[in-house]
Parts: structure tokens; C-alpha cells; sequence
């Protein structure tokens, strides 16, 4: 653990998903690639699918994509995508080590949790369905046409509306410049996490202070 230490403990928990509860880069980049080649569009590496990553799965294949949103093929392309993710998304998905024991403590000690992600709605309350349940994690919000998305605070609010609980001793944790962004929109301190998919220097030049790098550190602060 870096930098800034809390001093208060928080009573809610709001966490991004992937690259901060679940691994899903295998998957995602799988789809991705699936997608490109089905359309005659040259592959990605996995750590250009990681770079790309973040702030959600159309911003990710607009990145992917030549040319991005003005390839005559991106809506085709980003449909497949969608589709082939929704049956595939948990072939290699899984916690991050140590997670699943943080989750069930948080829950243990009577925490508020809920996960707010940039993932399209369905793949996100599948995701946290099939991994956490309603008791680990009993909200869960995704990408949808009325709200918007991270780093707005739309989500973040949604998911404390649903809680039942304000802002205050509430804590944002997130793997990204976006998660950063995004808790500052909501008036939250933000913990960022190391074992993700953006590193500490990337990170500290896009606003972040206080780290951890293993989910049990989570408890400490």
C-alpha cells in the first residue's frame, strides 16, 4: 500500500469490475478478435486490448476498430462483438485472487457493496451473478440508455440510490484513469488497484494516491 492511508472506515464499497474484481481481459480480447477477423479487419495483441480497455466495450472496438467509428463496418463489427461476448464471457473470467475473500468480509462486517461498470448491462449483471451472487454484491449497474456512463457520476449515484446510502464514508475502488475521473465526479475518495489493467505510473499522472495492491489491503484503510 502507497501513498495517502484513510483514516475513517467506510461504511460503502463501490467497485469497478473488470481489471478490479474480475480478469476478463482473455475473454474480451477474444471477442474482440473474433469479431475483427469475421469482418477482414487485422487482429489485436492482448496488450493492445489491455491499453484499450476502460471505458467501455463500444469505446474498446471503436479503438480496435481501423479507423473506428467511421469504418462502414463498425456497427456490424461492434454488434458481433456484443453477441459473441454475451455466449462467451466466462470461458476464462474469473475473481482475482483474494477478492472473494475481501467481498465476503466486507459483507461479513455488514459493508454496503455494490459494482458499477462501463460493461453493457446484461454481461455486467451476469458477470456478478454468476461470480458474487446478491449476497456479495446486491447492485450492480451497467451501461444503459438512460443513465450515463463513467466518469460521469450517474452510475455511482444509481448505485447508492439503490443502497440506500449517501456518499459520505463511501469509498470508490477502480483499476483506471476513468475509476479516478469518476470518483472525483461523485465527491468520493478513490482507492486504486494495482493488479490491473492500468500500472502506478500511468496511474499517478491521471490524479491517482492512494494504492493497494492486494484486495486485503482494502480492509486496512
Amino acid at each position: 500500500m502507497q501513498c495517502k492511508t484513510f483514516i475513517i472506515m467506510f461504511d460503502t464499497y463501490i467497485f469497478d469490475l473488470d481489471g478490479t474484481l474480475l480478469d476478463t481481459l482473455n475473454d474480451l480480447a477474444s471477442s474482440c478478435n473474433y469479431a475483427l477477423r469475421e469482418n477482414s479487419m487485422p487482429e489485436r495483441s492482448i496488450d493492445e486490448v489491455r491499453r484499450f480497455v476502460g471505458n467501455g466495450v463500444k469505446k474498446l472496438m471503436e479503438r480496435a476498430i481501423p479507423g473506428g467509428l467511421e469504418n462502414p463496418k463498425f456497427d456490424a463489427t461492434y454488434t458481433l462483438f456484443r453477441q459473441h461476448y454475451l455466449k462467451h464471457n466466462l470461458d476464462t473470467t474469473r475473481p482475482y485472487p483474494g477478492v472473494m475473500d475481501l467481498l465476503s468480509e466486507l459483507r461479513r462486517k455488514g459493508k454496503n457493496v455494490a459494482v458499477v461498470s462501463n460493461k453493457f448491462y446484461a454481461a455486467t449483471q451476469e458477470l456478478c451473478q454468476h461470480f458474487f451472487g446478491h449476497e456479495l454484491v446486491p447492485v450492480a449497474i451497467g451501461e444503459r440508455e438512460n443513465i450515463r456512463k463513467k466518469p460521469a457520476p450517474d452510475t455511482v449515484m444509481e448505485a447508492m440510490r439503490q443502497l440506500g446510502v449517501s456518499k459520505y464514508n463511501a469509498v470508490y475502488i477502480g483499476d483506471s484513469d476513468v475509476d479516478v475521473m469518476t470518483a472525483q465526479n461523485s465527491g468520493m475518495p478513490c482507492i486504486s488497484v494495482l493488479w490491473g489493467f492500468r500500472d502506478r505510473d500511468f496511474l499517478v499522472a491521471h490524479g491517482a494516491n492512494t494504492f493497494v495492491e492486494t484486495p486485503e489491503e482494502i480492509l486496512s484503510l
